[in-house]
């Protein structure tokens, strides 16, 4: 029988670069556009099945990407990997050239889907202060995701936040470039695997600054100079291209001195392709392109948006075809555009296509679904980060962990039984509410490229999630009596006086308080749900007061992705336990700590404001910064972090111990290496993070009083220790000069090892030396080495 004679794009044994310029020199200027585009799933499915007649005018010269198949649909997995087969099978067999599709999907706290797995919002696995477990994560989620025909995440959020009162904070990773560029590499790699079949693209976001907006406020301008911008909200972005291999970036909705995100050049060709060598997709954000015309008046049409946002760098926009389509067509008809443009973007939109194997093949096995999406496994993952998570600020006179002689426990307030309360702003029940609204609402921002049909079944409820009611009963039986007390949100204080005669004759009482996460007006933290305080919401403030007053021992439990609670709420509590957004499996992490199952030994990811009048509270500000000069505090309130980053206590003791710098000197281009011992002098198992800072006392421009540069935890049984090693290579003691060019210059540095950036001691110094005694260029680093050693005899 002759062979078949495949067309070049379709040989997988050519070169990917001569397939794509095959197809692409086979391409008409119709089919190219449609690469740029994408569709929501809803639009092919109304009503959860392929309607081949609404897809036709939509799919006709093919399509870039399909919109969250699971994330914006009831489907349990293998409904969702059948549409997905049913759409590509139809772009292959239906269309000229047989171009399959790229699915995305939300993956900030797991695939976001029904009957996937529900992790820890990111702030909880910043919380760990382990990496590996986001690495953990995000192949779980590169699992599912391939199972159930998905190929690109959008995530990690690589935000820096120092402000939260913005409703996002709880996406992000917390305020410190080098903790966030680590937990971000951490999860790039562990979604994108290895390239082929088997990967996900990664998709960081929101590029640039998008946390550090004008009052917290979601989409509000950003201000940032120049060298603050490339070392704290550009580095985990730069990171996690040099390190990781990113293959998608997202544009922020921000503006940055006037210019649009999605409308900067220098940002997203100058800086991240140029100087950093990216060679993968952009997409915009959500209705990006078109906001460039209508939000903020950059430009007065839909054409003039697509052929700026085209020429900045996007390349694809998301979540459907609108400025890409009809209006990119006739701003290439007229002129505005060199074509040259459009074959670019195409060029990498068919490369990531085929880098991901779905020319060989882009349907997936429907039967094997089940088997591969939320497994004893999987759940066993949420679990430890669950428990890892946790962040134990207060604990005075030892009230926890709860023993077995424990009387009355009096569990009181809104969070205790509500397994939604658990949960983050990107997970399926929240988008499933946000779906209802903008139904209701067609104005609403996802209602903007296509509607949302009244045939598609939306169910946001959360399915056998336990609440930590549910697990306390497991543990304590009938001593645990329960009342709600109040609402997160609202003017209800009905129930406030039962919760508090409850209180009072409980020999303890734990007090679970915080936030309803999402996108909903319901929601009081998530996007587009920012806050101007940080005291708990509705009248929580209220019912703490009252169970504070009745002088029973308080254990607050914190269910928010947020910094929130007042002070008084702080010191009065006998114990906090922050829990952030736990997820599915985070009521039997809170109750196994609760109970001493488990100790706590999670660390801040960020700095605790004693009041939204305290933002921005950060640990790496200037020597000029951080306080009032000449007299420190503010006139009516102490200046310092109500709990610093890094702060994390625990149910055992540790000592830090027999330090060393190795070297007095390091020549440019070596490592500073710091050892320690770490000891356990407590009497159960337990966790502690170290965490090595450094400060450079002269330089040419004004540097951080410390600054995070490396960070260990270790589980340690009582008595036992370890020693261990800091390797730092020197292009992670650098800074962006004058001329913003990065610079290792020579001279001393100040080395600080501790527990938080507030419990630090200066172990020593050693200095940088170069050839000439001048700076040096030094290619910049991003990874230090961690090497347990054997203890000395």
């Amino acid at each position: 029988m002759p062979a078949i004679d495949l067309p070049v794009y379709r040989d997988p044994d050519v070169d990917v670069p001569a397939r794509v310029a095959d197809l692409l020199a086979r391409m008409t200027r119709e089919e190219k556009l449609a690469q740029l585009g994408s569709a929501w799933a809803f639009q092919l499915a109304p009503a959860g099945e392929f309607d081949p007649e609404r897809a036709a005018p939509l799919l006709a010269d093919g399509i870039g990407q399909i919109t969250r198949i699971s994330g914006a649909s009831n489907h349990p997995p293998p409904v969702a990997a059948e549409l997905a087969n049913r759409i590509q099978r139809h772009l292959v067999e239906g269309t000229r050239l047989g171009i399959p599709a790229v699915v995305h999907e939300e993956v900030c706290s797991g695939l976001m889907a029904h009957q996937a797995t529900i992790f820890p919002q990111a702030i909880g696995v910043a919380s760990t202060w382990r990496p590996e477990r986001n690495e953990q994560l995000a192949v779980v989620v590169r699992e599912q995701m391939r199972a159930v025909g998905a190929h690109q995440g959008l995530s990690p959020v690589l935000d820096v936040c120092r402000d939260p009162r913005w409703g996002r904070t709880e996406e992000t990773y917390g305020e410190d470039p080098h903790l966030v560029a680590r937990f971000g590499i951490a999860f790039v790699r562990g979604l994108q695997g290895e390239h082929g079949r088997e990967g996900v693209v990664a998709t960081a976001k929101h590029f640039v600054g998008y946390g550090a907006s004008e009052g917290g406020l979601n989409w509000a301008p950003v201000h940032l100079p120049p060298r603050e911008l490339r070392e704290v909200y550009l580095h985990p972005f730069e990171a996690v291209v040099k390190e990781a291999g990113l293959r998608s970036v997202m544009n922020g909705y921000h503006e940055l001195d006037g210019v649009p995100c999605g409308a900067d050049r220098e940002l997203l060709t100058g800086i991240l392709r140029e100087e950093w060598g990216f060679t993968g997709c952009v997409v915009s954000d959500y209705f990006a392109v078109e906001q460039l015309a209508s939000y903020h008046g950059l430009v007065p049409t839909k054409e003039d948006a697509a052929a700026v946002a085209l020429e900045a760098g996007i390349d694809v926009e998301l979540p459907g075809t609108d400025c890409y389509g009809a209006p990119l067509a006739r701003a290439l008809a007229r002129g505005d555009l060199d074509p040259a443009s459009v074959d670019r973007a195409v060029r990498r939109v068919l490369t990531t296509k085929m880098e991901l194997g779905l020319f060989e093949g882009a349907e997936v096995d429907v039967a094997a679904v089940a088997s591969r999406v939320d497994t004893p496994e999987h759940r066993a993952v949420a679990l430890a980060i669950a428990r890892d998570s946790l962040v134990l600020l207060r604990n005075e006179h030892g009230l926890l962990p709860l023993g077995d002689g424990t009387g009355t426990i009096a569990v009181i307030g809104p969070s205790a039984d509500d397994a939604r309360n658990l949960l983050g702003d990107y997970t399926h029940p929240a988008h499933m509410e946000t779906l209802l609204e903008s139904r209701d609402q067609q104005d609403s921002p996802l209602g903007g490229t296509a509607t949302i049909p009244d045939e598609l079944v939306i169910d946001p409820a959360t399915h056998g999630i336990p609440t930590l009611l549910d697990e306390l009963r497991a543990r304590f039986g009938e001593r645990v009596e329960h009342l709600r007390g109040c609402e997160v949100a609202g003017t209800d204080r009905s129930g406030i006086a039962a919760a508090a005669a409850l209180a009072a004759r409980a020999e303890v009482v734990v007090l679970v308080v915080g936030d309803r996460s999402g996108l909903v007006d319901a929601c009081t933290a998530g996007e587009a749900r920012d806050r101007s305080s940080l005291d708990l919401p509705g009248v929580q403030e209220d019912l703490a007061a009252a169970v504070l007053e009745t002088g029973s021992p308080v254990v607050t439990v914190l269910i928010s992705g947020r910094p929130c609670g007042s002070v008084a709420l702080h010191q009065h509590s006998r114990a906090v336990l922050a829990a952030w957004l736990p997820g599915a499996q985070g009521a039997r992490a809170i109750a196994e700590a609760l109970d001493g199952t488990i100790c706590p030994g999670g660390k801040l990811p960020l700095s605790f404001p004693r009041s939204a009048g305290h933002v921005p509270t950060f640990y790496g500000h200037k020597r000029s910064g951080g306080r009032s000069h000449w007299k420190g505090d503010y006139a009516d309130a102490p200046v310092g972090p109500l709990y610093p980053f890094g702060h994390g206590l625990s149910y055992t003791r540790f000592a830090l111990n027999d330090h060393a710098v190795t070297d007095a000197e390091v020549a440019i281009g070596g490592a500073v290496r710091v050892e320690t011992t770490l000891t356990s002098t407590g009497h159960v198992t337990g966790d502690e993070g170290v965490q090595l800072f450094i400060r450079d006392p002269e330089a040419s421009v004004t540097r951080p009083v410390l600054e995070l540069k490396a960070f260990h935890r270790a589980t340690l049984t009582s008595g036992s220790a370890v020693r261990f090693r800091f390797s730092v290579p020197t292009g992670m003691l650098g800074f962006h000069g004058r001329d913003l060019a990065y610079v290792v210059e020579p001279g001393r540095l100040e080395l600080f090892l501790g527990t938080s950036s507030a419990d630090v001691t200066r172990i020593g110094e050693v200095r940088l030396v170069s050839a000439d005694g001048d700076a040096v260029g030094e290619e910049k680093a991003f990874l230090p080495q961690v090497t347990v050693l054997p203890l000395p005899a």
